[in-house]
């Protein structure tokens, strides 16, 4: 029964690997506003996003499909100056009170301060487990990439293709991994000053509006989701060494140097040394091979 098992789920995940469908996406084409369209524009041909936040509200786009697995990519370069009480969401999302999601936010701050990359997954509608870094770049100055896989094995959070965070899939151990609900890309930009910076103490500058978030390059390498009846929708001109290939179980050892670096000298909250917020019942993944 168990060798069945595996063997289905392997079939699965070389299908997914073979099929994959590389979405070169048009923020035109691709997405749509579905909060303050009227403060922000989409430039050029379709490949440049403004997001804007002012007085009268934030803004926020998702892509027009769902998708089950994939690599989502986006180039974005955040809010500069007096960021403080604004909160740049890029994530991806299922719908519903058991929704899964996988989270980048990045929480301003003042001026001359860092900004704080954070990150989240909700499983079922479950989330508190953040993890939360300082970049080691300035992420106003200039684009950079921050990228989402996401496949039967593991989520991984990539920045400018260096994993900052994975999280695993064990759920034959009881522990819950998003792989059976599509998720929609978005992205939005909105006040958060109750939370945000410095858990709230700082508020809003409203003298520093409009604020302005730039996306460019969104890119979502990966099957479209049709439902339970009609899973996905590929095809088949994906390379087979791509990141869903079957054959992946862990993070190449330069992946890991990175990760451990990045973790070691950025990384400014964990969820799972967070033991007063438990109450000392750490969440079990916290104790499972992470990279």
């Amino acid at each position: 029964m168990a060798g069945t098992k595996i063997l289905l789920i392997a079939l699965f995940i070389f299908i997914i690997a073979f099929y994959l469908i590389p979405v070169n996406a048009n923020f035109r084409k691709s997405m749509y506003f579905y909060w303050g369209a009227e403060h922000s524009a989409i430039l050029g041909n379709g490949d440049e996003l403004q997001l804007v936040l002012d007085q009268t509200s934030g803004s926020g786009i998702k892509s027009k499909r769902s998708f089950l697995f994939g690599s989502i990519q986006m180039l974005i370069k955040l809010v500069p100056g007096n960021s403080a009480g604004t909160v740049n969401a890029y994530y991806v999302s299922s719908a519903g009170d058991k929704h899964d999601e996988i989270d980048f936010e990045f929480l301003g701050n003042v001026s001359g301060q860092p900004y704080i990359i954070h990150t989240n997954i909700y499983l079922q509608g479950n989330g508190s487990k953040e993890q939360q870094f300082y970049p080691w770049f300035d992420p106003t100055a200039d684009f950079h990439n921050y990228t989402i896989h996401w496949n039967p094995t593991a989520v991984v959070w990539y920045v400018d293709g260096i994993p900052i965070r994975v999280f695993r899939n064990y759920e034959e151990e009881g522990i819950a991994y998003p792989n059976k609900q599509g998720m929609r890309v978005y992205s939005s930009l909105w006040n958060a000053d109750n939370w945000a910076t410095k858990g709230g103490l700082v508020k809003i500058d409203w003298n520093s509006a409009p604020f302005i978030a730039t996306h460019r390059t969104f890119r979502a390498r990966a099957c479209k989701w049709n439902g339970p009846v009609s899973i996905i929708e590929c095809a088949s001109n994906t390379p087979a060494n791509w990141w869903t290939s079957p054959t992946y179980s862990q993070l190449s050892y330069g992946k890991q140097g990175q990760m451990k670096w990045v973790r070691d000298n950025y990384m400014i909250y964990d969820y799972c040394k967070d033991i007063k917020r438990f109450n000392g019942q750490i969440p079990a993944e916290c104790f499972k091979l992470q990279f």
